[in-house]
């Protein structure tokens, strides 16, 4: 079974949805089996590297919210999180591009540490005020995982699987993916946002009985 799964790093949802496919993916029967693969998707592609704004700035004018609307908002998501054991943090997050943040994912998929190299994404991002537009950040964040520091500097100061990326978005296009986080399993099922782990699992069994 081949699982699909597009996010974006500056996506809380996204964050949780993995954390939910996690459990779902551990009960599992035929987990064993599963092939798990990461596709980059960008919520904000015309995002500069770094945004002058915070993101309760950014958060306030794209909907139109109050200060308290909008706390009100985060803390919700913040709540969901703690259910998944996720840190969020939203004060401290430094808003910008994660394009390449995803180049820096795909660079870590070629020795196996995708899913890892999400993960600490996140973690970064949501959890520890990290700007993930910084060059000099994501050689640091990807040495932590012992990918090589100057092949991933070499890799982010030229256009090197930038194509990558493009070629999930426009995977995503195909497929009529219009949101974050999405799951596809074996181009035949599809879950869109991240929903309870029942139901992931429920999902994952009737792929595996086709």
């Amino acid at each position: 079974m081949k699982v699909e799964i597009w996010s974006d790093i500056a996506c809380p949802w996204c964050w949780i949805g993995k954390r939910r496919f996690e459990k779902a993916l551990a009960s599992f029967e035929g987990r064993d089996e599963v092939e798990i693969v990461w596709r980059s998707y960008e919520l904000d592609p015309q995002a500069p590297r770094r945004h002058d704004l915070s993101q309760a700035e950014l958060l306030a004018a794209k909907y139109g919210m109050s200060e308290q609307q909008l706390r009100a908002m985060t803390d919700r998501v913040a709540g969901e999180g703690r259910k998944e054991g996720i840190p969020f943090d939203f004060d401290r997050i430094v808003s910008g591009n994660t394009f390449d943040a995803h180049r820096l994912a795909h660079l870590a998929g070629a020795t196996g540490q995708r899913g890892e190299m999400v993960e600490r994404l996140y973690t970064a991002y949501f959890s520890e005020g990290e700007a993930l537009g910084d060059v000099d950040t994501l050689v640091r964040l990807a040495a932590e995982l012992g990918v090589d520091a100057e092949e991933a500097r070499g890799m982010l100061e030229n256009d090197t699987l930038a194509d990558d990326v493009r070629a999930d978005e426009e995977r995503a296009r195909m497929f009529g993916i219009n949101g974050v986080p999405f799951f596809a399993i074996d181009e035949k099922y599809g879950i869109s946002g991240a929903q309870p782990p029942e139901l992931i699992l429920e999902t994952l069994r009737k792929a595996a009985a086709d």
